[in-house]
């Protein structure tokens, strides 16, 4: 997942169903005010926590805007990750350099004490978690360029 483009979309989950012919994999739709949005849930889609994801639910799916898709409506993608979103937080899933900044500029990191850092496994990460693919889970950010943060979570894909 080093070289991906993670997109996100938020949404509630209105539809759950096997993907054709596959039976390991799913596909779900997802709602949001710019309408619907499909994804296909595969074994290598990292789903945050291991939740069974259940219709109703408000998920953030991510996909990599670098891979190719089907011209259909509404539009289908792959996930490589999809987690619940908690209320009043934002999950944001990319790359950081060392300095703890996005790769795309969007988000710079400020880690505190209280800041938990896992592993996708659910372990305990001692390292410096830049440089790394990272799922980080905050409420707000400043209005700088780029916005800083102090996350609440941070889950480091190692």
């Amino acid at each position: 997942m080093a070289n991906v483009s993670l997109i996100p979309v938020t949404g509630i989950i209105q539809n759950i169903r096997q993907a054709g012919n596959n039976c390991c994999e799913q596909q779900i739709s997802i709602v949001n005010n710019n309408g619907i949005t499909n994804f296909i849930i595969s074994p290598s889609t990292y789903v945050i926590n291991a939740t069974r994801l259940r219709q109703g639910m408000q998920v953030t799916a991510f996909y990599d805007g670098n891979l190719p898709v089907p011209l259909i409506f509404p539009p289908q993608y792959r996930a490589m990750i999809i987690g619940l979103k908690p209320p009043r937080e934002t999950i944001f899933a990319g790359n950081f350099n060392n300095r703890l900044v996005a790769a795309d500029n969007s988000l710079q990191l400020n880690i505190s004490n209280s800041t938990e850092i896992t592993t996708a496994n659910g372990q305990r990460f001692t390292c410096s978690p830049g440089g790394h693919l990272l799922i980080v889970y905050y409420s707000t950010t400043t209005k700088s360029i780029p916005p800083q943060t102090t996350p609440r979570r941070i889950i480091v894909m190692c």
